[in-house]
């Protein structure tokens, strides 16, 4: 197989695509339309969107649209979505091994990253960091929205909540962004979550618990039907 046409293999089915894409996209209409609403320094936006009450009306919108994928997935992927779940929850030696190395990798250098799962380790991290302070956003905003329903103390409380909630997702989502786009290298996992397929050489250098499981399945398979 030439290098201008690599093998590739299977890594994310359409639904998990269109669901990471409208969670990406919701989450940056809610901080856009947030930034106004926080800060004075971003006063400016409020024409972007009609005033405050626009404001306001878009970053609600966009907040149904960030808790939709949930219910999106789980009707038209929930092998998927449980797949993922387990995968973040299971951590082995190799994944701790992973944190040893990456710090080279980040900065573009050359590292010995053990093999990984079908999630590395960083991916992991920076999944159940993504679920944590979605939570937090979510459950806080929702107070936010509906306070008339909730005790003072619970309101009070969802305003610094949804405010750190909102710090730590943004450095989630900067981290994220640096090793999906910015990141040598980077180019192969991008693809995996638009066309929804990798280089198999990808896959096997950064993914190679996950591409010794396919390799296995090939050969079962080659052997049931021989």
């Amino acid at each position: 197989m030439s290098k201008g046409n690599p093998k590739m293999v299977k890594r994310f089915s359409k639904p998990i695509i269109f669901v990471h894409w409208l969670n990406a996209a919701a989450f940056f209409v809610l901080y856009i339309s947030a930034l106004p609403m926080y800060t004075e320094y971003f006063d400016w936006l409020y024409a972007v969107f009609g005033g405050p009450a626009g404001a306001r009306l878009v970053h609600r919108i966009a907040a149904i649209f960030f808790v939709l994928p949930v219910v999106i997935i789980l009707l038209a992927d929930p092998k998927g979505f449980f797949f993922w779940i387990k995968q973040i929850m299971s951590w082995k030696k190799h994944d701790f091994a992973f944190f040893k190395e990456f710090p080279k990798e980040f900065f573009g250098g050359h590292a010995n990253i053990p093999k990984q799962d079908f999630y590395n380790a960083g991916e992991k991290v920076n999944s159940i960091l993504t679920i944590l302070t979605a939570a937090m956003l979510i459950c806080s905003g929702f107070v936010m929205w509906f306070p008339q329903f909730f005790p003072q103390a619970a309101v009070m409380w969802a305003y610094p909540i949804h405010n750190i909630g909102l710090g730590l997702s943004a450095a989630v989502v900067i981290g994220h962004i640096y090793l999906s786009v910015g990141h040598p290298g980077s180019k192969a996992s991008l693809r995996g979550m638009t066309k929804g397929d990798v280089p198999e050489e990808y896959a096997k250098a950064h993914h190679g618990r996950w591409y010794d499981e396919l390799k296995d399945a090939e050969k079962k398979d080659d052997k049931r039907i021989g």
